[in-house]
């Protein structure tokens, strides 16, 4: 039997292969789902077997997709490396970079590929602001070139190095009891209503550390999937947040919001940027990580 399987079905496979699902795999290949339908019906007529079953609500792999699964990840891995090997005959000017950003990181992140696309026109740049969960399991599976995070993950082997500090401080409504005193005790936020991102965020879990080495226990807490609705939230009095400093600079200084002087706080942090190790680093690669080094400071 003669194949004329193109790389964009392969593509559009393993990613339907990896996350059962073929709406998530529209979402992550910016596709509309009945494009994604559409290519793997395609690849199944090829073949002449069914890739996938759907038994009840949930999409199960044949035994011919679990095939294709292992040969398709093997292609994509040899077009890689030959993109990479082809990358690095252009040098800096022609390359491209996948990039994922932790979606905290993007307050600043835009300003410093800014300066990076003004040095370096050339270069195409893919980013993701993703979540902290999706984040790690992007750079487990080594998709990005680089990663810009708050904590790197201790359970994955990853080169991480400091960027820029990562100051986490405590907001409130400018009408808040505590919103005028100076040197609060930390202990005063017993029984406070806190406002705060899912498990697994980097500022939660920061935050939850401090609160147990001090014995603190809030009375409340309502749990909300993005900065923006954290801010929104303290502004309208719904509670207390701790966020990056990075990420409330226009609200602190238009009033809507105020940082309180707690003991403890800021709570200092960084910033990093990663990869995994052992991974193969492109020219285009290299140069961007001493640049996020050298410049991040500044921004």
């Amino acid at each position: 039997m003669s194949l004329h399987i193109t790389m964009r079905q392969l593509q559009v496979f393993e990613s339907v292969a990896r996350h059962l699902s073929f709406t998530r795999a529209a979402e992550e290949l910016h596709l509309t789902q009945p494009a994604v339908s559409m290519q793997v019906k395609q690849l199944e007529a090829m073949i002449e077997l069914p890739l996938f079953e759907q038994i009840g609500k949930k999409v199960h792999l044949t035994e011919a997709g679990r095939t294709m699964v292992h040969h398709s990840r093997v292609m994509m891995t040899h077009l890689e490396e030959i993109a990479r090997d082809i990358n690095s005959l252009k040098g800096v000017e022609g390359g491209h970079l996948r990039i994922c950003i932790a979606s905290t990181v993007n307050y600043f992140a835009t300003r410093l590929l800014s300066r990076f696309c003004e040095q370096y026109r050339k270069v195409q740049i893919s980013l993701d602001v993703i979540n902290r969960e999706e984040l790690i399991r992007r750079l487990e599976a080594n998709e990005p070139d680089m990663v810009l995070m708050g904590q790197p993950p201790e359970n994955l082997d990853v080169e991480a190095t400091p960027f820029k500090e990562n100051p986490l401080i405590l907001i409130a409504n400018p009408q808040h009891p505590l919103a005028k005193k100076k040197n609060i005790r930390i202990g005063k936020l017993d029984e406070e209503t806190f406002v705060m991102r899912e498990p697994g965020s980097g500022t939660r879990s920061a935050m939850m550390r401090l609160f147990e080495e001090h014995s603190v226990k809030p009375g409340h807490s309502i749990q909300l999937s993005s900065n923006e609705t954290i801010k929104q939230s303290v502004e309208a009095g719904l509670g207390l947040a701790v966020v990056s400093a990075h990420t409330v600079e226009l609200e602190l200084q238009a009033g809507r919001l105020v940082s309180l002087d707690v003991q403890h706080f800021p709570l200092m942090r960084q910033w990093y940027v990663c990869y995994r190790r052992g991974k193969r680093l492109t020219p285009t690669a290299q140069v961007f990580l001493e640049f996020v080094i050298r410049e991040g400071r500044n921004i």
